[in-house]
């Protein structure tokens, strides 16, 4: 609280001289520009660096909008895509003290070597690379007293997110229920290993995929142990000189990997960033299953009823199934209503497009940008800010993130893919 705390007062010197040069630019609109997008970028920079020293909560939150640009600022997102990688490491007297309160013994009585220094660093934990008898370990350990702390965390963070995000809180509340619930999971590795074993071997007969071996005698509530694996990371191989045919071999992967478990599971892994994916051999490994978000299937089914080609252009069938998703409330006046019919019938015409077809092209610059521009376009809109309530089940967030994260990645990977309507619907 007092790192935030004084991080508030930075924030608050920094509009006062973004208040200051404004008086003192003439009012041009370009000056005024300039002095916001710098304003932006040094709330941004004082922001991040206390989220990323607190770890946990606040830094899980900065990876989480990092996902989707159009939440944020230019400035924020530019700045918390650093959450998916470049953490402050948790030092390596701390690490032991986790394996002796979790197994009584220190990493070097369990393991033959250990690195003291960490592999990988993200928000909930560290990875560390181990070795035993000629294998090769990925250990992750989490960061001491990250669960105890979540809740309060939470708590401290919410307003400066409100701020960032220019919302109401009596307007999200069930929202930020919805992303503590799935945080305090990740914060599980008991839970964690359960769902990583069965994700893995539920979606093992996909092509291209690859999964590590886990080990439960090694793990515990705060130390998970799973086959290390060599490969290059996603962004890296998406940023390369891959050929096409590799790159449309790795999306295929991918949009097979979410297909099946939005579709078919109705459980999904629902952290798509890039540091949880490796490419190796020709195959994509998928290194993490920290957050995962099981739905039900009369959600599911209110939810993937908006891909139906028809629902657009029947203003009858789509205003009943975004009254069904709460979407559109009892107290929406008339123009309010046509104000979302149209904003969603929009959304929809853009975000259907790969399902419109057998065969998309991610690497359409074009598809991703219109995505990027509405969604700036709204974060903009007055009129979408005015409108008063809780619109949606908070079960929308996690597949929303999900799909952006997933055509964001696609897009990454300039990559050509199969795509289909889920059986269901096409019948």
């Amino acid at each position: 609280m007092a790192a935030l705390g004084g991080t508030g007062a930075k924030v608050g010197i920094n509009y006062l001289k973004y208040y200051g040069k404004r008086a003192l630019s003439g009012g041009s609109n370009s000056s005024l520009e300039t002095h916001a997008r710098e304003l932006d970028e040094e709330n941004a920079s004082t922001i991040y660096d206390t989220f990323s020293k607190l770890k946990g909560g606040p830094l899980k939150l900065a990876q989480m909008l990092s996902i989707d640009k159009n939440l944020l600022p230019p400035a924020y997102a530019n700045q918390f895509v650093q959450a998916q990688y470049s953490v402050p490491p948790l030092s390596y007297p701390l690490v032991v003290r986790t394996f002796r309160r979790e197994f009584g013994k220190d990493p070097l009585e369990i393991f033959e070597s250990f690195g003291r220094e960490a592999a990988y660093g993200a928000s909930i934990g560290q990875v560390h690379k181990a070795s035993m008898e000629g294998v090769d370990y990925a250990v992750k350990v989490q960061y001491p007293g990250v669960a105890e702390s979540l809740k309060s965390d939470l708590r401290v963070v919410k307003p400066i997110a409100l701020r960032i995000l220019g919302l109401r809180q009596r307007d999200v509340e069930k929202y930020f229920q919805e992303v503590e619930t799935r945080l305090l999971e990740e914060t599980d590795y008991g839970l964690e290993l359960e769902r990583s074993l069965h994700l893995s071997e539920a979606s093992a007969h996909l092509p291209n995929l690859r999964f590590p071996t886990y080990h439960p005698e090694l793990s515990s509530r705060h130390i998970l142990t799973m086959e290390w694996i060599d490969g290059m990371p996603l962004d890296r191989f998406a940023d390369g000189d891959a050929t096409q045919a590799e790159r449309d071999l790795i999306g295929q992967a991918l949009w097979d990997f979410y297909s099946h478990q939005v579709h078919d599971l109705n459980l999904f892994h629902a952290d798509p960033h890039p540091g949880n994916f490796l490419v190796s051999d020709n195959k994509l490994c998928v290194l993490d299953f920290g957050c995962t978000k099981q739905i039900t299937h009369e959600f599911y089914r209110k939810l993937f009823r908006l891909l139906d080609p028809n629902l657009p252009e029947n203003p009858a069938l789509l205003e009943e199934a975004l009254r069904d998703l709460d979407v559109i409330i009892a107290s929406d006046t008339g123009k309010e209503i046509a104000q979302i019919m149209m904003l969603c019938r929009t959304w929809l015409d853009l975000l259907a497009l790969p399902f419109r077809s057998d065969r998309f092209d991610f690497g359409d610059p074009v598809f991703l940008q219109s995505i990027y521009d509405l969604g700036e376009e709204n974060r903009k809109a007055d009129n979408l800010r005015t409108m008063k309530g809780e619109r949606g089940s908070p079960d929308t967030i996690y597949v929303n993130r999900a799909f952006f994260g997933l055509y964001s990645l696609l897009g990454r990977l300039r990559a050509r893919v199969n795509v289909a309507l889920p059986d269901w619907l096409i019948g």
